[in-house]
């Protein structure tokens, strides 16, 4: 048994060591300079220099990227949780056929790749734009709205089934004791969904962080790019840097990794109750 034990170790530690080692390529080559690199990917650096990624920052337009992509993360998510929570718990304690029919389409857009509706998209947007003057192409609240779009649907999945395993008995106390709707969601229901919470915000982070598609069909202006946007520059028609492709690639995944490892501890519960229950 300990034998079986030992060796289901070494097997975990291999497979963590296949999936960390893009990590391992990324991080060690973004120190190196172009003869090293190609000489030998996976050996370490002579010399551990930060010249690649203070000329990655200059580059990149490192900090106006980082705002940008700090600010349409950060209002995507915040109207993403606010939004998808309220509908999620109307739906779960609304039991009609209009409310099925309303959960079922949340669940039914999921199912839609955004390469078959993207072109559709901004054909629409600039229509919308054109018609009521409201700016919906290369501005950031223009890609707030998108992301809100895309992934309010994951979202309500999640919080329906979280909101599902919450004892109706809870709120109908709260409705004897006065309580409004309005009080009884904000006070009671939303500060348990805490969990759920912490999963919605990390899958979007994540997801809105690392999006170059909808970004680069969206936004032109260069002062409006973000992060995954910005990392364009490196890629020549030509040459790629890629010292200083990968050193703005480290960049890029810094605030997601810190993000992550101080939130990870809600992820597997919020995912369990959400999806299961």
């Amino acid at each position: 048994m300990k034998k079986g034990k030992i060796f289901y170790e070494i097997l975990l530690f291999i497979v963590a060591l296949f999936y960390l080692s893009p990590i391992y390529i990324m991080l060690v080559n973004s120190f190196k300079n172009r003869a090293e690199l190609y000489e030998n990917v996976l050996a370490w650096p002579s010399n551990f220099s930060f010249e690649y990624y203070m000329a990655a920052i200059e580059k990149m337009n490192f900090f106006k990227a980082f705002g940008n992509s700090l600010y349409i993360t950060v209002l995507s998510v915040i109207f993403i949780v606010i939004l998808s929570s309220m509908t999620a718990w109307m739906l779960a304690r609304t039991n009609n056929l209009l409310s099925k029919i309303i959960f079922m389409t949340f669940i039914a857009t999921m199912l839609i790749p955004f390469q078959t509706i993207m072109m559709p998209l901004m054909q629409e947007m600039n229509w919308i734009m054109k018609t009521t003057g409201i700016p919906m192409l290369n501005t950031r609240g223009g890609l707030i709205f998108m992301n809100i779009g895309f992934n309010t649907s994951m979202a309500v999945f999640l919080y329906h089934g979280f909101i599902k395993s919450i004892p109706l008995s809870l709120e109908e106390a709260a409705m004897i004791d006065g309580a409004t709707k309005f009080g009884i969601f904000w006070r009671i229901i939303f500060p348990m969904l805490k969990p759920i919470t912490v999963t919605v915000m990390i899958l979007n982070v994540i997801s809105i962080w690392n999006d170059y598609l909808l970004p680069s069909l969206t936004l032109t202006d260069k002062d409006l790019r973000t992060i995954p946007l910005s990392t364009f520059y490196f890629f020549g028609e030509f040459t790629i840097q890629w010292n200083q492709a990968m050193a703005g690639l480290v960049l890029t995944i810094i605030p997601v990794v810190i993000f992550y490892v101080f939130a990870q501890k809600y992820i597997l519960k919020g995912i369990a109750d959400g999806a299961i229950k």
